[in-house]
């Protein structure tokens, strides 16, 4: 089955059958975890670094900002059976929104992603493959079998990780 992840919104499965999947990340970013001994994936899709700047929003949804994001990604899979020790982390998107560099005022996607990785080193978590940056929008999706994340981008198809984060 197929689970699709919205904008600010996450999934986690164990059916070995499954796949989790967002599409359009352009500025936002998907992060994935997936445990390969309990075969345990999740994936969230978060659009904004902190949720300090809507702490009421950040509240009744989490999966906005990639701070409360990724806090909930490792709490609820691990409430559903994977282990923090064993669970492999994928990210992709933080693209520049408005094409060009100069021109994004903002840089919410290089803020995303700095977040991402301050939030994963002050955790002693190692992020396994990335795919950030550039102007173009990722289609992310995690196979719950393999542990297989695949990055679509213009036509071309990119794994990130194969068999439990093994290139």
């Amino acid at each position: 089955m197929k689970h699709l992840v919205g904008v600010a919104d996450m999934k986690i499965s164990s059916a070995q059958e499954d796949e989790i999947v967002t599409y359009a990340l352009g500025s936002c970013l998907g992060i994935t975890v997936y445990d390969p001994v309990v075969q345990i994936g999740a994936m969230v899709h978060v659009m904004l670094p902190s949720s300090s700047i809507d702490p009421v929003k950040a509240a009744s949804n989490p999966c906005m900002f990639v701070d409360s994001g990724v806090k909930k990604l490792f709490g609820d899979t691990c409430k559903a059976g994977a282990k923090r020790s064993r669970l492999i982390v994928t990210a992709a998107g933080g693209a520049c929104a408005n094409g060009l560099d100069e021109d994004d005022y903002f840089q919410i996607g290089k803020r995303n992603v700095t977040i991402l990785r301050d939030l994963l080193w002050k955790n002693g978590i190692i992020l396994k493959h990335g795919d950030f940056g550039g102007n173009l929008a990722r289609t992310m999706s995690l196979n719950i079998e393999s542990g297989k994340v695949l990055i679509r981008t213009n036509g071309s198809v990119k794994a990130l990780s194969v068999n439990g984060g093994r290139p």
